[in-house]
């Protein structure tokens, strides 16, 4: 498996959303004070999920150098 393959399932979630949210923002027939509230939620949901997600990815890389470091001593 790739060394960053995690960073990059990551970045193309990210990027997926981020595109995905400005095509909803464009169409929708909402008022401006309505689609900022939208945006604004979706944004703190977007950035706790990108948290988890990066705070899993951590973890991950912390095992694996553990498990490299104890089978090279």
């Amino acid at each position: 498996m790739a060394e960053n393959k995690g960073g990059e399932i990551i970045g193309a979630f990210l990027a997926g959303g981020l595109i995905g949210a400005a095509i909803g923002i464009l169409f929708a027939p909402k008022a401006g004070k309505e689609t900022r509230e939208q945006l604004g939620d979706w944004m703190d949901e977007t950035k706790e999920k990108a948290k988890e997600k990066f705070d899993k990815l951590e973890e991950e890389i912390k095992n694996r150098k553990e498990h490299l470091l104890k089978h090279t001593n």
